[in-house]
């Protein structure tokens, strides 16, 4: 039964889903909307459909017989793609607004998790600056500051002191630097301890968790400087032990997925858990409703089964019994951005040395790319992906430096230490 497939969206994230759909002999054909030139390598790239205007990409599906459509991007998950495109009877992987709201709300996620009793980090709620900042100053720091709505994977803020703190209020609910999504904010405890991300796919009942990454947020070495959307990852991520991972799966993952079907919301899609990992313990951090980027770029790369197969089971409620292959090798991604990113920073650089990357082994998951006369450009703030897989981690990460060794534009910016943390651990 083969299958035409549409997958929505530009990125690296969407590079990687369209590479590991493409490998299935049940896919057809596959559409990307808009997808990137790394994607036109592998698909039919759409870019006069608008993915706001539901009814377009509606007619275009089914003017195309559309067996499959996989939502990306966040947003037009909040905005009720799912929703629609199953209405006109489409198969869409991806959960539905009311669902996706564990992401689109910060304050919805934190609630399900308090009413659930879900391990998360302490918290308040408020929509007054003023209130906000008082109960800063009673708490003091470090402290981490969320605006509610999508920010795009920036809009958290970890204060390091009282007056970044009071800062991110301002910049979130006062400037409004990330608009509406900023109307309202929750103030948590800062957790101490180590992040990783572990992604499941479900179909509102079953939960199968992919191998857990490790992401790395901020935009320099060390983890310092600002949070950005992701500046590279790694998996599988030692800090996720059988422990952390069982403990993971049977207190959090399958207790959302439950609540959210006893709240008349049920999930299906790929549930994505943040996760802080303190004395062995795993908390929420944050839920996404849909593939982490740059995790992704790492996840799939490991995945041995049928992707088409697995997308089609959770979206027809059928995962139930169904096994997963993994690798047992290793992957790392590196982010090469640029240069200002996450602030503002220059478009339309050429891009040189893909072609001798790729030489080397490696796999190049286009972000911020675009075309001018035939050359390769930068046209955003994350532009590529340079992915790597050997038998460990350290054989992973020396490849893949290398090949970023040979990749260059005006500005490039990049992370040394990808998967420093699991590499230090290996040592101790």
């Amino acid at each position: 039964m083969e299958l035409n497939i549409m997958v929505i969206g530009s990125g690296g994230r969407e590079h990687a889903l369209v590479w590991k759909l493409a490998q299935s002999p049940l896919a057809e054909k596959i559409y990307a909307v808009p997808g990137n030139p790394g994607i036109a390598e592998l698909a039919t790239c759409v870019e006069n459909i608008n993915v706001k205007d539901h009814a377009a990409v509606i007619d275009f599906a089914q003017r195309n017989e559309i067996g499959l459509v996989v939502i990306g991007p966040e947003a037009p998950l909040v905005e009720g793609l799912a929703d629609d495109l199953i209405a006109a009877d489409i198969k869409a992987f991806g959960p539905t607004a009311a669902a996706a709201q564990l992401e689109g709300s910060k304050i919805f996620a934190k609630q399900l998790m308090k009413k659930y009793a879900i391990p998360t980090a302490r918290y308040e709620i408020f929509s007054d600056a003023d209130a906000a900042k008082d109960y800063v100053r009673r708490e003091g720091a470090p402290i981490v500051v969320k605006a509610d709505g999508l920010a795009a994977g920036k809009g958290v803020i970890v204060a390091q002191t009282v007056d970044e703190a009071l800062n991110a209020i301002d910049e979130i609910m006062t400037q409004k630097s990330f608009g509406a999504a900023g109307n309202r904010i929750v103030v948590e405890e800062f957790m101490d301890g180590e992040e990783a991300s572990l992604l499941a796919f479900t179909d509102g009942k079953t939960v199968v968790p992919m191998i857990p990454s490790q992401d790395h947020k901020r935009v320099d070495d060390g983890d310092l400087g600002l949070n950005t959307g992701g500046m590279g990852s790694y998996a599988p991520a030692p800090i996720v032990d059988q422990n952390v991972l069982n403990a993971a799966v049977e207190k959090i993952l399958k207790p959302t997925v439950e609540a959210m079907s006893k709240e008349g919301k049920t999930y299906r899609g790929c549930l994505y858990a943040g996760l802080m990992i303190v004395n062995g313990e795993p908390k929420v951090v944050e839920f996404n409703a849909r593939f982490g980027d740059p995790e992704t770029q790492v996840v799939l790369p490991l995945l041995k089964s049928d992707l088409v197969e697995l997308m089609i089971a959770c979206a027809d409620g059928t995962l139930d019994g169904r096994t997963i292959d993994w690798s047992d090798e290793s992957a790392v991604c590196v982010i090469l951005a640029s240069g200002g990113y996450p602030k503002s920073y220059r478009k339309g650089m050429a891009i040189d040395g893909i072609n001798k990357a790729k030489a080397l082994g490696v796999l190049i998951f286009h972000a911020g790319t675009a075309q001018r006369d035939g050359e390769l450009i930068t046209s955003g703030g994350r532009v590529l992906g340079v992915v790597t897989l050997d038998k460990n981690l350290r054989a992973a990460v020396e490849k893949n430096y290398k090949a970023v060794g040979v990749i260059n534009f005006e500005g490039m910016h990049f992370r040394h230490d990808i998967a420093a943390r699991a590499l230090n651990r290996s040592k101790e």
